[in-house]
């Protein structure tokens, strides 16, 4: 299972790519500082990052290989309440 850590690292990473609308680069940050407020419940913060990561991945901006990282992202996420 991944880690939150690595999770919010490889979200962070691909929103400083160039090819990232900023509308994007700032909602993958705010799932990253979701994922990692403590003071919030697991379930919570997986489900507001996963609603974001969601927002995200039907962005019409994107390229389909950044939709695709989106998409293993949120799967990912998703495995961090089981």
């Amino acid at each position: 299972m991944p880690s939150i850590n690595s999770l919010t690292s490889r979200m962070r990473d691909i929103a400083e790519k160039n090819t990232i609308p900023s509308n994007v680069t700032e909602m993958l940050t705010e799932a990253a500082e979701k994922l990692e407020d403590g003071e919030e419940e697991l379930s919570v913060r997986v489900n507001t990052a996963g609603s974001i990561l969601d927002q995200v991945s039907n962005d019409p901006n994107i390229k389909q290989h950044t939709r695709t990282e989106i998409w293993n992202l949120a799967s990912k996420v998703e495995s961090l309440e089981d």
